[in-house]
């Protein structure tokens, strides 16, 4: 059944009238009666084009145009502020990471992250049975022996079967304020378009927490992906809320600085900044990219 929080607005705003006993009598209750049962009926049918066009949308974000797939081929990873989580399960499923974990403090990002992790997961799988399906067709129209032909499922292809569910996880967590496991390890953390938020929330404070965090979980070798905001972002946000305002009057380190506090006070060896010719570049993702190696 749908997620409630993935209801189109018109379904959404039937089922209150109908869970309030409103609109379901006078002259237009019987047509209203009609349209809920038959958003009920079309509600998944909405889901699937959604998907696709999730799967589109992700392919064409330019940031992972500038990812080398070395960086997470069978490694473990962090994605700090996943939001909906399309970047997260797009690096699962392109560059084949043996994990990939999003955090985000908001609940309700969280929980879109998995529906959509759901409906690009089931997508991949249908997609895939139909290609081995076609594979073993043509195969068998090769060698003539088409009608004793059967379609093998994944296991017997070999491919794992809901894999992306098997290696990608989501969970709400304030990444500032959390206590880091000794045992907690990873190859590649990502801290993409989030650094600002923190910033603002928890001041300069905050941010060193952020850096620090993230050097102690990564393993050595590590990269620690970052795409942090502009100052003139900050400007347009810092109205925010009361918390914000405060800690934007009082912060001293600049993010053209956190180059240099990651490197001469956190300890990172090397910084390489990877979009100077970010191709297809579009507006709010226009920025620099560091990666910095452990």
């Amino acid at each position: 059944m749908c997620s409630p929080s993935n209801l189109s607005l018109d379904f959404r705003i039937l089922l209150t009238l109908k869970e309030r006993g409103l609109g379901l009598s006078g002259t237009l209750g019987p047509y209203i009666s009609i349209v809920f049962i038959l958003l009920v009926l079309f509600q998944p049918t909405y889901h699937v084009l959604n998907s696709k066009e999730i799967c589109k949308e992700v392919k064409e974000d330019p940031r992972l145009k500038v990812f080398k797939k070395e960086w997470f081929e069978g490694k473990d990873c962090l994605d700090i502020g996943c939001n909906q989580g399309l970047i997260t399960i797009s690096i699962a499923k392109e560059y084949c990471c043996r994990s990939i974990r999003g955090i985000d403090i908001d609940a309700n990002l969280v929980n879109s992250a998995y529906w959509n992790l759901k409906r690009i997961s089931k997508l991949v799988s249908t997609s895939s049975q139909s290609s081995i399906a076609s594979e073993s067709e043509l195969s068998k129209r090769v060698n003539g022996s088409l009608e004793q032909s059967t379609v093998p499922t994944n296991e017997d292809s070999g491919l794992p079967q809901n894999d992306l569910l098997n290696r990608v996880s989501f969970q709400k967590e304030n990444f500032v304020e959390r206590v880091c496991p000794h045992s907690e390890e990873y190859d590649v953390i990502l801290c993409l378009s989030v650094s600002k938020w923190i910033h603002l929330n928890w001041g300069d404070d905050g941010l060193v927490t952020l850096f620090s965090n993230v050097w102690r979980l990564l393993r050595p070798g590590g990269i620690f992906v970052l795409e942090p905001q502009p100052w003139k972002s900050y400007q347009k946000n810092y109205r925010v809320s009361e918390t914000a305002t405060f800690n934007y009057n009082n912060i001293v380190f600049y993010p053209c600085l956190f180059q240099e506090i990651l490197l001469d006070k956190i300890g990172f060896k090397t910084v390489e900044n990877i979009t100077e010719s970010l191709p297809g570049s579009v507006t709010g993702f226009d920025r620099p990219i560091f990666v910095l190696r452990k």
